[in-house]
Order: C-alpha cells, then sequence, then structure tokens
C-alpha cells in the first residue's frame, strides 16, 4: 500500500475501476493522493504490477463484512447420539425414534448407540434386530450413513437427514 510498493512501474487502475495505463510509482502515488486515496497493490505478480486507487480503510471494512456473512451462511451440522441397550422395549424404542426425528429435522446426524454390559454380549443378534427395527421406524426421514458396527463392547450406525 502507497510507499510500500516496491515496483518502479506499475498498471493503475482508477477509482472508478478504470484502466488508467502503465506509469511510474511516483506518478500513481501522485494520482492516488489529488483524490485523497490510497494506492493498493491489487496483484503484485503481474508483469508489471497491478494497483488500483481506493479507500484501503473502506476496503478492509468490506472483506471483513463478506467474510462475516460467508460465516453465518456455513450449515453446521452436529452429531446427536441416541443410547439403546439389547434389551430395549418397543415403546422405550418409539420414544428414542421420536428424539432421533427431532435431531434429524434439525438437520443433525444421529449416533445410535449400543452399549454391552457383562453376559448381554451374548445378544448379538437380538441387538442386531433392535437397530434394524430403528432403521425400519426411520426411513421417512433419515437415511443410514454409517450401517451397524462393532467396536470393543458398543455397537454403532449413523443416521442422517434424507
Amino acid at each position: 500500500m502507497n510507499k510500500g510498493i516496491r515496483a518502479s512501474q506499475v498498471r493503475v487502475i482508477g477509482s472508478g475501476g478504470e484502466q488508467v495505463g502503465i506509469m511510474p510509482i511516483e506518478e500513481a502515488l501522485r494520482i492516488a493522493s489529488e483524490e485523497s486515496l490510497d494506492l493498493v497493490e491489487v496483484s503484485p505478480e503481474a508483469k508489471p504490477p497491478v494497483c488500483k486507487v481506493m479507500d484501503f480503510g473502506k476496503y478492509k471494512y468490506e472483506l471483513t463484512k463478506k467474510k462475516q456473512e460467508a460465516r453465518r451462511k456455513q450449515k453446521t451440522t452436529q452429531i446427536k447420539e441416541i443410547k439403546v441397550r439389547p434389551k430395549t422395549d418397543d415403546h422405550d424404542l418409539e420414544t428414542k425414534v421420536k428424539h432421533i426425528e427431532k435431531f434429524i429435522g434439525n438437520n443433525d446426524k444421529v449416533k445410535v448407540t449400543m452399549v454391552f454390559r457383562g453376559r448381554e454380549f451374548m445378544l448379538k443378534e437380538q441387538a442386531n434386530k433392535i437397530l434394524e427395527k430403528i432403521t425400519a421406524m426411520t426411513t421417512d426421514f433419515a437415511t443410514v450413513d454409517q450401517p451397524p458396527k462393532f467396536e470393543g463392547r458398543v455397537m454403532t450406525m449413523l443416521l442422517g437427514p434424507k
């Protein structure tokens, strides 16, 4: 910016966006100071470097506003967790499915976790049936992003919005 530009010749773009031409840096600085604006190096890699006459403070302000707007428009998804056991009853499953529906309605992913304690580890087939039942109950509003898989004493499945 201004005196920090090291090139001897620069291509100048005026404050209205029009091309002024290639000129020595001193003349470009004079043009910028006449308009009481700054000379900002836009493209330093070009031959000759491209400089624009603009209000640098206003330019920085607009850049931060654009970043804030982009951050606001970002889509955020969280992973919510629902825990079930191999001996969970049907009515309890219906309640859990209502929670899953609410989470997926908020565009979150749901991790269904089945924890095995003690001898419950023998009930793997019953656990698979429960997870299949959950999958069947949620087919209207959810898809299975990750099928059921074992990780030690825990079986997990990931559901996402349709």
